[in-house]
């Protein structure tokens, strides 16, 4: 996944965003070992401190564990993980039940779009 950074945001926000949507989509499995902060910075062509303000943020939730002497590894904890997930999913569709609201849909309109239309949004 490419590291699509902007200057709209504070970066070690974007970096939490980003870095949980690997853990949650499964390119991470839950106990496995995760990269460096140097190696994470280099890839994301960040500071390394702003990366470890990130890291630092996404342990303090819980998604990675600090082993002092062996670097981070993913939470093991996969029901944490499944609730994050369906909270962030549940997250996008309320923002899109709004955005369909402000267009006009009302009713069962917007699920009745989305049934039409949701083969011709495969992404490759």
């Amino acid at each position: 996944m490419l590291w699509e950074l902007t200057n709209d945001r504070p970066l070690y926000i974007q970096l939490i965003e980003h870095i949980k949507l690997l853990i949650l989509s499964g390119e991470y499995e839950p106990g496995q070992q995760f990269p460096s902060v140097r190696e994470l910075a280099l890839t994301a062509s960040v500071n390394p401190n702003t990366m470890q303000r990130a890291l630092s943020e996404l342990e303090r939730e819980g998604l990675l564990i600090n082993e002092r002497t062996n670097g981070r590894r993913i939470t093991e904890n996969a029901s944490m993980i499944e609730a994050m997930r369906e909270a962030l999913a549940l997250s996008k569709l309320c923002r899109l039940k709004q955005e369909l609201k402000q267009l006009g849909m009302a009713g069962d309109e917007p699920i009745d779009f989305i049934r039409s239309h949701w083969d011709s949004c495969d992404i490759n």
